[in-house]
């Protein structure tokens, strides 16, 4: 009898043990963007000034696609990246999807350059650069350099 309340004592702090100590507080919004909608405001990396920037408008664009329930935008110096999650349903279609986003960002940003992605992982590393510059744990130069990782691992994933 006391072995069995010594098992069960000792498989509940096993369980329970780590539980307690992975919530550290850092990354949360990174952490649930993968479970949730997140709707992250717009990265700008560009040396433009506000007016002239796309970045927010590019993002209520995407916004108003039915398809699509969340999406992030990094708006750098010459090219725009566009990350999006696709509703559960609709994974079917995802390349339609895709295809049809970088028509219609051509079609009203034809000055522009759009690298739009669906992928989870490229979605979270726009989070987590988000996060870093909103703590203020990285300088802009960082940013650029972060920025231009995402879209060489993007390149990659195709």
């Amino acid at each position: 009898m006391i072995k069995k309340i010594i098992w069960l004592f000792a498989m509940t702090v096993f369980f329970l043990l780590p539980s307690g100590c992975s919530s550290d507080g850092d990354g949360k919004e990174a952490r649930q963007s993968l479970i949730k909608t997140t709707q992250p405001a717009p990265i700008e990396l560009n040396d433009q000034e506000k007016d002239k920037s796309v970045a927010y408008q590019v993002r209520e664009d995407v916004k108003k696609i039915n398809e699509i329930y969340d999406v992030a935008v990094i708006e750098g110096k010459k090219k725009i990246l566009v990350v999006y999650k696709v509703r559960h349903l609709q994974r079917f279609k995802m390349k339609k999807i895709e295809k049809n986003l970088q028509e219609k960002l051509k079609e009203k940003y034809p000055d522009k350059k759009f690298i739009v992605s669906s992928d989870y992982k490229i979605f979270l590393e726009t989070i987590r650069l988000k996060e870093e510059m909103e703590k203020e744990n990285i300088t802009v130069d960082e940013a650029k350099k972060r920025f231009k990782k995402i879209i060489k691992l993007k390149k990659e994933m195709t």
